[in-house]
C-alpha cells in the first residue's frame, strides 16, 4: 500500500515525484514505456517561456511565472543544463506591434518585471542577424533555454535517490476505487495506493475514465521541428519569437541548450496521439516561416527532424485538481508552458494533496543534489583517447561523450537498456554523424552492464512502437532559400 502513486514519469510525473520524495511519504511512479521521459517530454521546444506567455486569469499564468523563478535553483541542485539569455516576440507589421502591446500589458497583469517593449534598432542590435525588417519586439529577459529530457531524467535520478520507487513497463489497465484506497491493475499485477496523481500526459483522458471522470478530453496537437549544426549557433543570441497565433507560440528560431541551431514547431491537429512523423510539406513550412525572423541559416547542414505531441486540453488550460472522486487527482492537459510550469505545479499538487487530508512530514535527510552525467571537456582533458581508461576512451567522437559518462549514466537507479536512452542523458548520437560510429559501441556497453546480448538491444527499446517515419535528411538538406 503506497501513500501515493503517480501514473506517468514525464516531466510532470517526475517533478511531482521529487517534490513527494522531500516528506516521509511511500511514493511510486509508475511508467508504462522503458524510461522516463518518453513522451513529448522528450520532444519539446525545451523552452523555458517567460511569465507573459500565458493568460492573465489562468493557471497557465499564475503557474508559467512561479516555475520560471524556481529554474535557477533547481539548475544549482540537480545540474540538467539551463540558461537564461532571454527571448524576443518580434513583430513586423503594426498590427503585430498591436498584439505585442498585449502581450506586454497581459505581461504586467501577472506580475512580470522582466519586459521591455524596444524599436527596431534595439532588436538588431540585440540580433544582428534579425530580418532587416523588423519594426520592434517584446523583449522578455527571464526567457531561457533547457534540455526537456536531461531536466526530467536529473528530477527522476533524484526522487529514486530520495526514496521514490519506480516501475518502468508498467502499463495502467483499470482502476478500482475502495473506501479508502485504489487498486491499479496494471501488466504487471496490481497496485494499491491511497491516493492517485494521473499524469498520464496524453492519455490521462484515459486514466481519468477509468474512475469515472470524462469531463475532458486530450486533443493531439503535433509539432515538427528541425535541429541543425553548432556551427550555426552564432546566427542567434536569444530566443526569436513570431507573435503567438491561436494554435501556439509559432515558428521559433534559438539554440538548444547544447548549442544546435533549432527551429519549429508547428502547429498541427492529428487523430493519433503516437503519431511523431515528419513530413515534407510540414518541414518546407517550418524553413520558409523561420527564415521569416533569422534568413542566413543554412539548411544543407541540418542534423535531423523530430515531432512531439502536445496534450492540449478540451477546457483550454491546465486541469490540476482533486476530482469528485477523492483521491484522485488530475495533473492533465499540461501543454506549453508546461515545462516552464511543471516545478511550480509539483508544488501546487503537494498542496492538494496535504488539503485532501495526506498528513506530510518532512524528512531531515532529503538531498536535493544530483551531479550532472555530461562532463564538460575542459582543458584537462587532453584530448587524447586512451581505450584503456574510461575518462579518456571516447565513445562518440561528435560529441566527445567518454565510456566513463556512459557508465555513470547506466548506475543511476533507472534501469538503462536502449541506445536512445544512452544518447538523451549523455548526448552520444546526437553529433554530425548521427550515431553511425559510437551506436554500435554503445550497444556493447550496454550488454555488457546490463547482461543483455547486443542483438537484443534495439535503439528506442524493446516494447517500445514502432520508430517514427521521418523524412530523409537528404531531402530537407534540398530546402534552399
Amino acid at each position: 500500500m503506497y501513500d501515493v502513486i503517480i501514473i506517468g514519469a514525464g516531466v510532470m510525473g517526475c517533478a511531482i515525484a521529487r517534490e513527494l520524495s522531500k516528506y516521509k511519504l511511500d511514493v511510486c511512479l509508475i511508467e508504462k514505456e522503458e524510461d522516463v521521459s518518453n513522451g513529448a517530454s522528450k520532444a519539446n521546444s525545451g523552452i523555458v517561456h517567460g511569465g507573459y506567455a500565458a493568460k492573465y486569469g489562468t493557471l497557465k499564468g499564475e503557474l508559467c511565472i512561479k516555475g520560471n523563478s524556481m529554474y535557477r535553483q533547481l539548475e544549482e541542485e540537480l545540474n540538467f543544463g539551463f540558461r537564461q539569455p532571454g527571448g524576443l516576440v518580434v513583430a513586423f507589421t503594426d498590427e503585430d506591434m498591436e498584439k505585442i502591446k498585449e502581450l506586454y500589458e497581459n505581461g504586467l497583469k501577472i506580475g512580470c518585471t522582466d519586459l521591455e517593449i524596444i524599436d527596431s534598432n534595439k532588436t538588431k542590435e540585440l540580433e544582428p542577424h534579425i530580418n532587416p525588417d523588423v519594426k520592434g519586439a517584446l523583449y522578455a529577459k527571464s526567457v531561457g533555454v533547457t534540455s526537456p529530457y536531461e531536466l526530467t531524467i536529473a528530477l527522476a535520478e533524484n526522487a529514486l535517490a530520495n526514496g521514490v520507487e519506480l516501475k518502468l513497463e508498467t502499463k495502467v489497465l483499470g482502476i478500482e476505487k475502495s473506501e479508502d484506497h485504489f487498486t491499479i491493475k496494471t501488466n504487471n499485477g496490481n497496485i494499491q495506493s491511497k491516493y492517485i496523481i494521473n499524469s498520464a500526459g496524453l492519455f490521462s483522458d484515459e486514466i481519468a475514465k477509468m474512475v469515472g471522470i470524462d469531463d475532458f478530453e486530450i486533443l493531439p496537437r503535433r509539432g515538427q521541428y528541425i535541429i541543425l549544426g553548432k556551427e550555426q549557433g552564432h546566427l542567434v543570441n536569444k530566443v526569436v519569437f513570431q507573435v503567438p497565433t491561436v494554435k501556439g507560440k509559432g515558428i521559433l528560431v534559438t539554440t538548444t541548450y547544447h548549442g544546435n541551431f533549432m527551429i519549429g514547431p508547428n502547429a498541427e491537429e492529428v487523430d493519433e496521439k503516437y503519431d511523431v512523423a515528419t513530413t515534407m510539406e510540414s518541414l518546407e513550412k517550418v524553413i520558409e516561416t523561420a527564415r521569416k525572423s533569422i534568413g542566413d541559416f543554412d539548411i544543407k547542414r541540418a542534423l535531423a527532424t523530430y515531432s512531439g505531441i502536445r496534450s492540449v486540453s478540451s477546457t483550454g488550460d491546465f486541469i490540476i485538481g482533486e476530482t469528485k472522486v477523492k483521491g484522485f487527482i488530475n495533473v492533465a492537459g499540461i501543454d506549453s508552458p508546461g515545462l516552464t510550469s511543471s516545478p511550480a505545479i509539483a508544488e501546487k499538487v503537494t498542496g492538494i494533496l496535504e488539503s485532501s487530508g495526506l498528513e506530510l512530514m518532512r524528512k531531515e535527510n532529503f538531498n536535493p543534489y544530483r551531479k550532472a552525467i555530461i562532463v564538460k571537456k575542459d582543458s584537462s582533458f587532453d584530448g587524447k583517447i586512451d581505450h584503456e581508461v574510461p575518462e579518456k576512451n571516447i565513445i562518440c567522437r561528435c560529441e566527445r561523450v567518454t565510456e566513463a559518462e556512459i557508465i555513470d549514466a547506466m548506475r543511476r537507479g533507472i534501469p538503462v537498456k536502449s541506445i536512445d536512452a544512452i544518447k538523451r542523458r549523455t548526448r552520444a548520437g546526437m553529433g554530425i554523424c548521427q550515431g553511425n560510429f559510437c551506436r554500435p559501441r554503445v550497444r556493447g556497453i550496454i550488454s555488457r552492464e546490463t547482461g543483455i546480448p547486443e542483438e537484443e538491444i534495439t535503439q528506442r527499446g524493446k516494447e517500445s512502437s514502432p520508430a517514427p517515419e521521418r523524412v530523409d535528411i537528404r531531402l530537407v538538406r534540398k530546402c534552399d532559400k
